[in-house]
């Protein structure tokens, strides 16, 4: 590899590190602060629960983590608490960000690490989102643009300084 393809791939790798940092964000939001039998709520005969949702979110990170490795393996889990799902799903976001902050070679391209697995996590997050609000327990909107969202930062202690609105 030259010079400049070491670069694109860094450039790729450090987009992607973003993207898990954003997942860290917004997940982070949809699953602080919710209240006690939030995860058993059902919307519908035919939809999950938070907590299942939650769960599939943590298969889903796993499986980043496996892919990033090199290992094609899925797995799917039953719901554990809620609590204990919240740290699953910081302790997969870390784990991965890992993988993609070393210098060791990614098992799959970037591009497709990003397609399944992360793609699939931001759209069950904002699941979770929506039925926080249809459960009566909505989180505040924001500007996700002027957030403080930093590479690296994907655990549950994300930056206050919010723009939220009213």
């Amino acid at each position: 590899m030259n010079e400049t393809t070491n670069s694109v791939l860094d450039d790729k790798r450090e987009l992607l590190r973003h993207t898990v940092a954003t997942l860290a964000y917004r997940g982070g939001k949809a699953v602080s602060n919710a209240p006690e039998g939030f995860d058993q709520y059902h919307a519908g005969d035919t939809t999950r629960t938070p907590g299942e949702i939650l769960a599939h979110i943590g298969d889903l990170l796993d499986w980043a983590v496996g892919l990033a490795k090199g290992r094609q393996v899925w797995r799917d889990s039953t719901p554990l608490p809620w609590d204990q799902e919240v740290a699953r799903f910081f302790g997969a976001l870390q784990e991965f960000d890992a993988c993609l902050a070393s210098e060791t070679p990614l098992g799959f391209p970037a591009e497709r690490l990003f397609q399944g697995p992360i793609a699939d996590a931001l759209t069950h997050v904002g699941q979770l989102t929506i039925l926080r609000r249809i459960a009566g327990v909505p989180i505040k909107g924001e500007n996700y643009f002027k957030a403080e969202i930093v590479a690296g930062t994907v655990g549950p202690e994300q930056s206050t300084k919010r723009v939220e609105f009213d």
